[in-house]
């Protein structure tokens, strides 16, 4: 009888157990917070310009993904407010049933036309984009072949699906050609980021084209950071590389160059179309607002219009890599307007923003899982409308603070 009170007893317990229990022990960003070291969630009161305001006062933007400064472009909010004005705020329903205006179908032969591809495809949101596209190509029989450094939504899209994912070294090709090697009899999609989000540095696309083809495979890439920044005419890294007819499909988002929020597609009228009918995010979410739709197509018009703004981002962007070269910082292997400043240690890198933050730079922190282990970083990035004058402030200010925590 005891025996079976102790039993019940025992039961009672597991029955009691809370699944918010992991919510309760999770302590480690209240340390942060109340070590005045927390980096996350900063609330900023104005556009996203070279400066903003936080707590009512002035900061040096340099963590944000603006990169053509066109978010405050009259252009861009013009077209904006004129949509809003017409189709209301938005479409109260997804694009598969009630949600297709004329706009959206506009803005996909405008991007399909500016990506060089058949046809393309808009969702609402970047990462809405990477899931569906991943979890409708990629099948039982088929497997993924990504970089260790892709894009989170890469990751989850890869998850979603039902093929098989397998993860090659950074930018590694002989690692990436082992693989499809040892997969050579099924369906293969190699996907990559264009520009690494966090290193800043690009894909070796010459490579992973080049073995795509020996081995059947296809491939994909996410040109979040390479739109408008890379190529001739801001077409990505694929122009970059003078292999737009040799990428199968080009993700892209809107809330990078493009100024807006969103993302999309572009590929072959039979992938576009196939991609239309599975993927999941696209038919089971709300359509892309009106005002975000027309903010794009403006946009896209201006970097073919202005490509002054392309050549100074490049101007600033060489500036601030020197620059921080020159003072002795370690920026990886940075070929783009994302600078990596290598921290290494966790706390350092925390405090280093903060410090930065009290002296009137915004910049972001990253560490693991974001990056390897060890290699914490302060993530910088720059925009066109940056003047000479803010860099040097910034640079100024990292000296003074790699020097304080014995960096440089």
């Amino acid at each position: 009888m005891d025996r079976r009170l102790v039993q019940n007893s025992q039961m009672a317990v597991k029955k009691r157990a809370d699944i918010f229990e992991k919510c309760y022990r999770y302590t480690t960003v209240k340390n942060m917070i109340a070590a005045d070291i927390y980096p996350y969630f900063r609330t900023i009161e104005s556009a996203q310009d070279p400066e903003v305001v936080v707590d009512g006062k002035k900061m040096i933007m340099i963590g944000s993904n603006n990169y053509l400064g066109l978010t405050s472009h009259p252009s861009v909010k013009e077209a904006a407010i004129d949509a809003l004005k017409k189709y209301g705020s938005g479409c109260a329903g997804s694009r598969f049933l009630n949600g297709t205006l004329d706009i959206h179908v506009d803005l996909e032969a405008k991007l399909a036309r500016f990506m060089r591809k058949q046809a393309a495809l808009i969702f609402s949101t970047g990462y809405q984009t990477n899931l569906g596209v991943i979890s409708a190509i990629a099948g039982r029989d088929d497997v993924l072949l990504i970089d260790k450094m892709d894009h989170a939504s890469i990751i989850d899209g890869c998850r979603l699906s039902f093929g098989e994912a397998k993860k090659f070294r950074h930018n590694d090709m002989e690692d990436l050609e082992r693989l499809l090697q040892q997969y050579s009899n099924k369906g293969k999609l190699i996907v990559v980021d264009g520009v690494f989000s966090m290193e800043g540095d690009i894909v070796n696309l010459p490579e992973v084209v080049k073995l795509a083809k020996k081995y059947d495979a296809r491939v994909m890439v996410d040109d979040a950071h390479g739109i408008g920044v890379l190529g001739n005419t801001g077409r990505g890294t694929a122009e970059h590389f003078g292999l737009e007819d040799e990428v199968d499909l080009i993700m892209g988002t809107y809330s990078k160059s493009l100024a807006s929020i969103g993302g999309f597609i572009a590929a072959s009228e039979e992938v576009i179309h196939y991609i239309k009918h599975i993927a999941r995010s696209l038919m089971f979410s709300a359509s892309p607002p009106p005002a975000s739709v027309a903010s794009v197509s403006a946009a896209i018009d201006i970097i073919e219009k202005e490509p002054e703004r392309r050549e100074r981002l490049w101007h600033n962007t060489n500036k601030m890599l020197d620059g921080f070269k020159g003072l002795g910082f370690d920026t990886g292997s940075c070929q783009s307007p994302i600078i990596p400043v290598i921290v290494g240690d966790d706390k350092k890198a925390f405090t280093m923003a903060r410090m930065l933050h009290e002296r009137g730079i915004f910049a972001n922190v990253a560490v693991s899982p974001a990056v390897p282990s060890g290699k914490a970083l302060i993530r910088t990035s720059y925009m066109a409308t940056h003047t000479d004058e803010q860099l040097d402030k910034v640079l100024k200010a990292f000296e003074e603070i790699g020097k304080t925590l014995g960096i440089i």
